[in-house]
């Protein structure tokens, strides 16, 4: 989806992250709740500095980057980022913070992302965004109906007709006909000379 390059997880850094020894201490940044910021998912970059961001709670909003975090940091489709929404206007934000690749891992791992944005997880269970009134749920009706519609259409195509004895001919190919323009040759070289000349 995104243009640029693709981010890549620092396998070395995510495993020094991981392991917690007291040499270095590596620190990610978490949403600050009291001010309301929430973490959501970059879903669609709509130019002019607005991004339409999944959040936490579930709502979709039109989210602002700042010009000042804009030139530190870009925000790419599917990045991480920390949304404060405004307080006069819900379904607006504004980004206040990315997550790299390797933070957003961490994160995940250590079951600090919500399941709506947890995109970055192990992948062992699929998650479905916007389906939260059932409309695409397969109930075992429709299978068994749809079960028999696709025998019904095998049976239409089955080999086991009576119509193997026909031979098929070889169909004709038509010559095309001439016309009375096909005898002048498209050389227009010569008259294009006489126009200006």
């Amino acid at each position: 989806m995104a243009r640029g390059r693709e981010e890549k997880v620092d396998e070395e850094l995510l495993a020094q992250m991981e392991s917690g020894d007291g040499s270095t201490r590596i620190r990610v940044p978490l949403p600050n709740r009291k001010v309301n910021e929430m973490f959501a998912i970059a879903d669609q970059m709509l130019g002019g500095r607005r991004v339409r961001a999944i959040c936490e709670d579930g709502e979709v909003r039109i989210s602002r980057i700042p010009g000042k975090m804009r030139r530190r940091q870009w925000v790419r489709e599917e990045d991480l980022i920390v949304v404060q929404p405004w307080e006069y206007q819900d379904d607006r934000a504004n980004v206040i913070t990315r997550y790299s690749k390797t933070q957003a891992m961490y994160l995940s791992r250590k079951g600090q992302l919500p399941s709506v944005v947890d995109v970055f997880g192990s992948g062992e269970e699929s998650i479905e965004i916007g389906d939260e009134s059932g409309i695409f749920e397969s109930s075992s009706e429709v299978d068994e109906i749809e079960s028999e519609e696709e025998d019904d259409v095998d049976d239409l195509f089955s080999s086991n007709d009576s119509d193997d004895d026909l031979t098929t001919e070889p169909v004709p190919i038509a010559e095309p006909t001439r016309s009375r323009h096909d005898d002048f040759e498209d050389d227009d070289d010569g008259d294009i000379d006489s126009f200006f000349g």
